[in-house]
């Protein structure tokens, strides 16, 4: 998995390729609160990501109660039809800002 960092004008984009699994979802989770003390405005890119297991489920959990904390916003783009199919088997579909 690799985690690609873009700054815009009032956000941090994150653009992630690869799978989202036991492995790499702690890469995931540290990266996005490594963003949030940086901007209080997070997007996700899962353009890239086929599979997204309950360890990065819980990473985004993370990162949106933490967006929620700062006053901000988590919102996450571009999920592929495996990933949100997870989403909405999991009931993240209704927590998560998908757009």
């Amino acid at each position: 998995m690799t985690i690609e960092e873009i700054k815009g004008e009032s956000s941090i984009q994150l653009s992630v390729d690869g799978q989202v699994d036991t492995i790499t979802a702690p890469e995931l989770q540290q990266k996005i609160l490594v963003t949030f003390q940086k901007t209080k405005n997070v997007i996700l890119d899962l353009g890239h990501v086929g599979y997204l297991s309950s360890a990065g489920l819980r990473a985004l959990l993370l990162g949106q109660k933490t967006a929620t904390s700062k006053g901000g916003t988590m919102k996450v783009i571009n999920v592929q039809p495996p990933v949100m199919q997870v989403f909405n088997m999991s009931g993240f579909s209704k927590v998560l800002t998908i757009g």
